[in-house]
């Protein structure tokens, strides 16, 4: 049922008439935030000040993984000789393959468009400013206009950060954003930060021939996932021609005689000077941060998060102000866009008096590193932590016969379930597949499924969620398709 301040219906002049939902960013949360409320016959108008989609379409998720297909191919190319086929004189056109990217980039965009399109969405391009509550001023190059809204709801996202290292901004610096509008490849990049963001671009421009090194300030690589599944893709890099740093840190970037830049680091506990490396782009690679700037979050009083800057919410994405939500990256909580597309839809739902939580106990975060790695649920280095009891089921892809026919062996599956009850409290993967086999697991924590009735599902033979199955196997009372 719809909340008696919402007037559903009817057509709008943006510069006069009233929304029921005003939404200022229009990436995966605010795009779909409009969608859905525009679905439930809420009048919803959409702010962007660049195309729809946000980081992740433009800049971020979609455009990194056309190019991880990129040196997919080339690799199964390079490795023809594995399968029994024969290729010569294999070779990347970088050009051809950054406009592919755009195209898919492009081709979505536009797909969104319609979507906004066909639900009746009205879309403001400019920048969005909140000037009371419920009132946003979205400015352009040359006007600006008021639009008035019974609820707010700020999607303004994040930007890259970059740490206050001395000559960090000179030319040969660059951010994930910048490097994905390179036009050549260049022949060698220190990557500065071995987490997520660092770790896939590391792998994308290694595979295309670029010399990489990678320096991470902790002492291993992915540190938020568990130590067996960074290892694994720690092994991969290495083998893919990836220098890593563990432990280190950069304490200036200088510009050397041909141009390059020159890295200087030490060890981050010891203080010890590492030998210098120069490379032809250094890429920024250290995380991101909410994004506030002009949106007058602060001038309106609305509460930010002390720890991470973003904006504070309850569960049901609601602010300190009544009828201003927000949701994705500015939050500051976990910055990934299908969190910020649910938590678009919780923030509808209650603008529309229909009660919603945001749940955050069965998420799953993708990697998209090679080996790739997915992980939902509590990990079994978070669980010692915490002193939970569990019992892990955990099958290998050697094991598997879908992963040998693809010569992708590498890798494993890992269930963590209650060791009285059986349940499926996490689970990851690192190996073929595993960004999409994560699915399944996720379903199974979201509804506290056990290793018992996974393991009594039937599986279609050969296929990846077959390590699943024998996972589950494992954790009940031993896989069947691996010895003792």
């Amino acid at each position: 049922m719809h909340d008696d301040r919402i007037h559903v219906g009817g057509d709008l002049d943006p510069k006069s008439a009233a929304y029921d939902i005003a939404i200022v960013g229009g990436g995966p949360g605010g795009y779909v935030a409009a969608i859905y409320g525009a679905r439930q016959g809420a009048r919803v108008v959409l702010i962007e000040k660049d195309t729809p989609g946000g980081t992740c379409l433009n800049r971020g998720c979609i455009p990194t993984k056309a190019l991880v297909r990129t040196t997919e191919v080339y690799k199964t190319m390079q490795e023809a000789a594995r399968y029994g086929c024969r290729g010569e004189n294999i070779q990347v056109d970088f050009g051809r393959a950054m406009a592919r990217k755009n195209r898919v980039v492009s081709g979505l965009v536009k797909g969104v468009e319609s979507l906004l399109n066909k639900h009746t969405v009205t879309v403001l391009g400019g920048w969005g400013r909140l000037v009371d509550r419920e009132t946003v001023a979205v400015k352009t190059t040359d006007h600006e206009t008021l639009v008035k809204a019974r609820h707010i709801i700020i999607a303004t996202g994040s930007e890259p950060v970059s740490l206050p290292i001395p000559g960090a901004l000179g030319s040969y610096t660059i951010d994930s954003t910048q490097a994905l509008e390179l036009q050549e490849l260049p022949s060698s990049m220190v990557i500065i930060g071995g987490g997520v963001i660092g770790m896939e671009f590391a792998f994308i421009f290694a595979r295309l021939g670029v010399k990489v090194t990678v320096i991470e300030y902790l002492d291993r690589i992915l540190s938020l996932l568990d130590h067996d599944l960074s290892q694994e893709v720690f092994r991969s890099a290495r083998t893919a021609g990836i220098k890593i740093h563990t432990s280190a840190k950069v304490t200036s970037i200088e510009e050397g005689a041909d141009g390059q830049g020159v890295v200087a680091f030490e060890h981050a506990v010891t203080g010890e000077a590492f030998p210098e490396l120069s490379a032809e782009k250094v890429l920024m690679a250290v995380g991101r941060r909410p994004f506030l700037e002009g949106v007058g979050a602060a001038e309106l009083g609305i509460e930010l998060d002390d720890s991470s800057g973003g904006i504070r919410v309850d569960d049901r994405m609601q602010t300190n102000i009544e009828n201003i939500y927000a949701i994705g990256d500015v939050t500051g909580q976990l910055m990934l866009a299908h969190v910020a597309s649910h938590q678009g839809i919780v923030a509808v739902d209650n603008i529309l008096g229909q009660h919603s939580v945001m749940d955050y106990r069965a998420v799953p975060n993708a990697i998209f590193t090679d080996p790739e790695i997915a992980a939902v649920g509590i990990s079994e280095d978070e669980a010692k932590a915490r002193g939970i009891a569990v019992k892990v089921g955990r099958f290998p892809f050697a094991g598997n016969g879908k992963a040998l026919t693809l010569g992708m062996s590498r890798g494993f599956v890992k269930l963590v379930t209650e060791p009285d009850t059986g349940i499926i409290i996490g689970g990851s993967v690192v190996g073929p597949g595993a960004t999409d086999l994560i699915g399944e697991i996720t379903l199974a924590v979201q509804h506290r499924l056990t290793a018992r009735q996974v393991a009594r599902t039937i599986h279609a033979h050969p296929t990846l969620p077959e390590a699943i199955l024998e996972a589950a196997w494992a954790a009940e009372s031993g896989a069947l398709h691996l010895a003792d």
